[in-house]
Order: C-alpha cells, then sequence, then structure tokens
C-alpha cells in the first residue's frame, strides 16, 4: 500500500503553483454584489424587527403564525435557491448561505418554514428532475403554496441510507409503494413528498434505489401525529406511510429507475453546506445574546465581561464562528464553481453543527442561572441546536466520511 504523493487537504494540486485547492482564493459567486448587499441588510432588519419579536409566540403555539407564512412567501423565502425560470430566487450557493446566516439567527422554525422549500425538498426536482417536473412543481413551492418533504430516513434505515426497506414495484402504468418514513421535517404540513424506495428489490445497494414525487391527497399516503420533540417548537416532524399508494410511473425523478440514491446525494451535498450556515446563524445570536449579558450584568463590582475568564469564552466562540463562516463561503463558492464538494460539505456541516453546541453550552454558562430559565433565547437554542449534530448525517457519519476520503486521496486502500 503505497501513498500516491498528493497532498490530503482538498486533494487536487494547482500544478502551476503547487498549492492545494485548500489555499486558493475562490472568485465570489453573487451576482450582483450591490444588490446583494441591500438584500441582506432587508433581511436583517426584517429577522430583528418581524421575526425575533414573534419567537415567544412560535414556541407556545409550536407553529409558525399564518400571517407569518404568508408574509415569508410574499418576501420570496420559499423560492430562495429555486431557478428564476422557475419562479424562485436563482441564489447562487454562496448567496443562499450568505441569507441563511441572516435568517437563522431568529427561532429555527422560522428557517424550518421555508427551509424544505429552498432546500431538500426541491433540490431533487432542481438537480434530476425532468422539465415536466419543474414546470408542474417548482413553481408552487417557490411561491409557498406547496410545501416540500424530503423522505429518505426510515425506523431501519438512518445513517445507513441504503438499507431502506421501502417499496415501489411497477404495476402497468403505476408503481405501488409500501413503507414507512420516520424523523421527516414538515411531513405534517407538505403537500409533496420525495420518496426514496426501492424499485429493485433483488440488488439491496445503492443502484436499486428510485426517487418518487408523491402528492398529499394520493390514496395511500398519510402522515402520522407531530412528535413531541426537545427542541424546534414551531417546527413539525412526523412519520410519513406509505400503503398500497400508487402513483404514476412518471412521478419517478428523472423518468428513470435506480437513480434516486445518486439524487440523494446531490441533495445532501448541497444540504449540508446550506445547514452548516443554519447551524452558524443561531451560534451569531447567541454570541451576540451573551455578550449583551455580560456587559450589562455586574458581579463584585464590575461587568461580568470583565472578567478574563468569561472573555475567554466569548473569544473561543467569536474564533470559532469565524472560522465556520470561511469554511462555508469556501465550499459554497467551490460548489458554484462547479468542483465536487463531497467532502468539503461533509466537514461543513460537521464542523458547524459541533461548534454551534459548543457555543450554545458557552453561552448557558456565561448566563449562569439565568440560562438555565425557559423562556431565555439562550436557553431555547440550547435545545433547539443538539438536533443540529444528528440530522443530515451524524456526526460520526461525517467523521468517517471524511477520513475515507482523506486516506483514499492519499493513495491508500485499507483493507488491502
Amino acid at each position: 500500500m503505497q501513498p500516491s504523493g498528493r497532498h490530503v487537504g482538498q486533494g487536487a494540486i494547482n500544478q502551476e503553483e503547487g498549492t492545494p485547492h485548500a489555499f486558493i482564493a475562490k472568485e465570489h459567486m453573487i451576482r450582483d454584489p450591490s444588490a446583494f448587499d441591500e438584500t441582506l441588510g432587508a433581511l436583517r432588519r426584517y429577522v430583528r424587527e418581524q421575526l425575533i419579536p414573534r419567537e415567544a409566540q412560535v414556541e407556545q403555539l409550536d407553529e409558525v403564525p399564518a400571517d407569518l407564512v404568508d408574509d415569508l412567501a410574499r418576501r420570496g423565502f420559499f423560492g430562495w435557491s429555486i431557478p428564476q425560470e422557475w419562479d424562485g430566487g436563482g441564489m447562487t450557493t454562496e448567496e443562499l448561505v450568505l441569507a441563511a446566516m441572516e435568517l437563522s439567527q431568529a427561532s429555527v422554525a422560522f428557517r424550518a418554514r421555508v427551509g424544505t422549500n429552498t432546500g431538500i425538498g426541491s433540490e431533487a426536482l432542481v438537480a434530476d428532475g425532468t422539465p415536466g417536473q419543474k414546470a408542474r412543481y417548482l413553481p408552487l413551492l417557490a411561491s409557498g403554496a406547496l410545501t416540500g418533504a424530503f423522505a429518505l430516513t426510515e425506523p431501519d434505515a438512518g445513517s445507513d441510507a441504503t438499507a431502506l426497506a421501502t417499496s415501489a414495484v411497477r404495476d402497468g402504468d403505476e408503481y405501488v409503494l409500501n413503507g414507512t418514513k420516520c424523523f421527516i421535517t414538515n411531513a405534517p404540513i407538505a403537500g409533496l413528498f420525495t420518496v426514496m424506495a426501492r424499485t429493485d428489490p433483488q440488488d439491496r445497494s445503492a443502484h436499486g434505489i428510485s426517487a418518487f414525487l408523491v402528492e398529499r391527497g394520493t390514496p395511500g399516503l398519510t402522515t402520522g401525529e407531530p412528535y413531541r420533540k426537545m427542541g424546534q417548537a414551531g417546527s413539525p416532524v412526523s412519520e410519513v406511510h406509505l400503503a398500497d399508494c400508487r402513483v404514476p410511473a412518471d412521478s419517478i425523478i428523472g423518468g428513470v429507475e435506480g437513480k434516486g440514491f445518486k439524487t440523494a446525494m446531490k441533495v445532501l451535498n448541497k444540504q449540508r453546506i446550506h445547514l452548516a450556515a443554519l447551524c452558524t446563524g443561531p451560534a451569531i445570536r447567541m454570541l451576540d445574546e451573551a455578550v449583551a449579558w455580560t456587559c450589562q450584568r455586574r458581579q463584585f463590582g464590575q461587568p461580568v465581561a470583565s472578567f478574563q475568564l468569561v472573555q475567554a469564552l466569548i473569544a473561543d466562540c467569536q474564533t470559532e464562528i469565524q472560522a465556520a463562516r470561511a469554511l462555508i463561503l469556501q465550499t459554497a463558492r467551490q460548489r458554484d464553481a462547479g468542483e465536487d464538494v463531497t467532502m468539503q460539505a461533509s466537514i461543513c456541516k460537521y464542523f458547524a453543527s459541533e461548534m454551534c453546541g459548543r457555543v450554545a453550552d458557552r453561552c448557558v454558562q456565561m448566563l449562569g442561572g439565568t440560562g438555565f430559565i425557559h423562556g431565555h433565547p439562550i436557553e431555547r437554542f440550547y435545545r433547539d441546536v443538539r438536533l443540529f449534530r444528528l440530522y443530515e448525517g451524524t456526526s460520526q457519519i461525517h467523521q468517517l466520511n471524511i477520513a475515507r476520503r482523506t486516506i483514499a486521496t492519499a493513495g491508500y486502500r485499507l483493507g488491502e
């Protein structure tokens, strides 16, 4: 077993300069920087003036109020990353993550309400849908008239997504779907489900999996009662049940069997970068809250922020937030440039989700007892952000993915 001599940082080497791509500055993928700066400024004000004041109401009702959903739709939030030809905002990956970092500084329920449409609920269609499928569904998803959901996870197929048991059997011009999905974000309110099912029962690998579009109201499709969760109030999650659910044969995304797992990986590669940004926004907000509190709270005759050990906590939070932001923007630009960012997307998701958890813990510590009391934003975020290390691939799965790709890039084959 011999190494290839290649750098393991990000794989390929710039032959002219001998520099790993990880250290080459990527061009910004912002279409109109001046206009986008204005967009971000308006978004920042909207978050501060309209969304943050409604957080307690969302927590109490366990839903985003209808008037806010309508306003988010009117402002185009549901269509951020959907191409302009289908009435969306057409955001590049870089634009999407910058906007996500702003939106996610409010309750995670707001970004979750629009997030499936700007992410996993539409991306399969954007990536691999037929022209007819795109024309039928993407304008509805972009407008917010239709909410999407991505139904991959099953009771016995979580981290091992290829173990899914949901079946799709061809019957003339239809497929008959049977199975159960679990932990599906927005399932109770979704109108369109991207369902991963096995079309080839003899092939237990990823090649036997296909992706289907299933509309709510299709006989045989039902959703369970929303789970009672540790956090993320206002973001409904439930099971999806398929019992002899018949869908037209042209419901397969892309019109071809056996491509579903590849489609799912395309979706997740982008979504993991997006989710990393959605981990960074809450960390920014929590640090803002902690700094304000420690500068105003006095103990031993001086602000709590005067104490060096508290300053160390603040410094660690800020450093990790800035590191996550830089990593996410770099990866977003690489994706926009057409590069394979499979490993980088895992790195983003792994680092940002773990970073957010560490920031949450430090901020509770800085607030003391106040940070443990229900009703304070940091107490809510502490519960909400715990999920980030679990969905879209657990931290441990990402560690394995990153290590395996790093070893393979170095030219080694383990087990040989």
